[in-house]
């Protein structure tokens, strides 16, 4: 079940009556995955559309996915300290490298927003170099809503059983490494999959 993420916009208002609609659905979608198909739930697409005080209804309704990356995207692009210069500089490159995202009906805001996700990757090094001060005020604002959204999806005391049945595999990441490796350029592979991460 999708809410409306293909309209590209963030003001979009779910009333009580359609919210109560979308529960229900999402209750008997969970069910019928863990009854007949064996499956853990349902999997929320384009939650990030959705009010705040929505998000607890998910444990409930017994959802077992929420996909959230275009909230996470659209904060930081969105976060006062983050440079407009650079954003300038990717909306440039989104508009030159992203053509294939523009419907004839888009207007150029919406479709900047759903292009300038493909602006991440070949911006990466720029990213991940912001200077601290910067970093950090986006950073802060980032955990201020993770730290809301788990409480609201009741992640609370649930570290014994993702301990019993999630194997970490013990991976090292060097982040100067993958800032060398990134240099900006953007694979036609990499382009397709981004698709995949909505």
């Amino acid at each position: 079940m999708s809410f409306p993420e293909e309209n590209d916009r963030r003001d979009v208002e779910l009333d009580e009556t359609k919210l109560g609609e979308v529960r229900r659905a999402l209750e008997e979608l969970s069910e019928a995955a863990r009854k007949e198909y064996g499956l853990g739930g349902a999997v929320q697409h384009g939650a990030s559309t959705l009010p705040p005080d929505a998000f607890d209804a998910f444990p409930k309704a017994g959802a077992c996915e929420i996909h959230l990356a275009t909230d996470f995207q659209n904060m930081v692009y969105e976060h006062p300290a983050f440079p407009k210069a650079l954003k300038d500089e990717m909306y440039a490159w989104t508009r030159e490298h992203a053509a294939e995202e523009r419907k004839p009906t888009d207007t150029e805001q919406q479709f900047l927003y759903k292009g300038r996700k493909k602006a991440i990757g070949p911006f990466k090094r720029q990213l991940w170099t912001l200077d601290p001060a910067t970093r950090d005020k986006i950073a802060a604002s980032l955990e201020e809503r993770f730290a809301f959204l788990m409480k609201q999806l009741n992640i609370g005391g649930t570290s014994a059983p993702v301990k019993q049945f999630v194997k970490v595999p013990g991976v090292h990441l060097n982040r100067q490494s993958e800032i060398r490796w990134a240099h900006g350029v953007i694979t036609a592979a990499e382009r397709k999959a981004e698709g995949l991460s909505d």
